[in-house]
């Protein structure tokens, strides 16, 4: 058979696995919802259970080797997370080495926006240009930089963390240690946290305050006023990545692209009010959805050991 690898997409509460021939067709998936009551142990047997057995149908002679997407801040030389909020018991450990040693196959391990990125650049609606921007709007913000058709990933492998661009100085306090960063005002949880703040309901999901904003009445006017807020922070770090790159496309994934048409126009405003650039060149530079969804990470990280022979 063709040349094909085992892409893995490592969640807070989620493990999938497919394995992705040449061609990007996916040949086989695997799926498991899991809390990984094992800890690091149970996670790392659930793990490579789920890639032998994809190989043990495939046939290991044409395997070109194994991406893993994960969560978090990778040392990628060490093949280490340095931190990941959703899979605490996994930082400062040898991953990557832990799983070739039990699979005795080549190994790569990734950010997860990364490889969403690089999935989008593969197979989604990156493929005609080889540079482009990924921006994941989901519990947090992530985000992914493609040059060349390659990742930026920087000199450690922590590159592209955009979710903490500063759009708003002296904003909402951010896990990170720094203030108003993208995450803190254009995430999912941003916008529960926005609504709980103008009193529209506790403990409401983004796709409630969605839905609230489709109301004519005073809570659908509050509501529809932090998709705007949210569209402008997008907007601002938009058009700074705009100013940085000059790319020719950028991509938002994530749930929060629910609610496009709520916070698009908003954005685009403040991308056009903010950068001299995209004024410029806004008939060629693109702003758009992903078109891979939940799947990129998965195309993404099997898309590496192809890519990095």
């Amino acid at each position: 058979m063709s040349e094909y690898a085992i892409g893995v997409d490592l969640g807070g509460t989620n493990l999938r696995a497919s394995a992705i021939d040449s061609s990007g067709k996916m040949l086989e998936r695997f799926a498991e919802s899991s809390r990984f009551a094992g800890g690091r142990e149970g996670l790392l047997t659930e793990m490579v259970a789920a890639i032998a057995g994809l190989r043990e149908k495939l046939g290991a002679g044409s395997l070109a080797g194994i991406g893993v997407s994960v969560p978090g801040f990778i040392l990628l030389k060490e093949g280490v997370i340095r931190n990941s909020n959703n899979l605490p018991f996994i930082e400062n450990f040898p991953i990557r080495d832990e799983i070739e040693r039990r699979l005795g196959s080549r190994v790569i391990l990734e950010n997860d926006a990364n490889a969403a990125a690089l999935g989008e650049k593969w197979m989604g609606a990156g493929q005609e240009v080889d540079d482009l921007v990924l921006l994941t709007l989901g519990t947090g913000v992530g985000g992914g930089i493609i040059a060349n058709g390659r990742i930026i990933r920087g000199y450690l492998g922590m590159a592209g963390e955009l979710g903490h661009v500063v759009v708003v100085p002296k904003g909402n306090p951010c896990g990170c240690g720094s203030q108003g960063c993208v995450e803190k005002h254009a995430s999912a949880t941003a916008a529960t946290a926005m609504a709980r703040l103008m009193q529209l309901g506790e403990n409401l999901s983004s796709k409630e305050v969605f839905d609230l904003a489709n109301r004519d009445d005073d809570v659908g006017m509050k509501a529809r006023a932090i998709w705007t807020a949210t569209g402008e922070s997008i907007g601002a770090v938009l058009a700074t990545l705009v100013n940085t790159f000059n790319f020719s496309l950028y991509l938002l994934g994530g749930g929060v692209l629910a609610a496009w048409d709520r916070f698009a126009p908003a954005m685009i405003r403040t991308v056009e009010e903010r950068s001299a650039t995209y004024r410029l060149s806004k008939e060629t530079t693109r702003i758009e959805q992903a078109k891979l969804g939940g799947d990129a990470g998965l195309y993404g990280a099997a898309y590496l050991p192809m890519l990095e022979k």
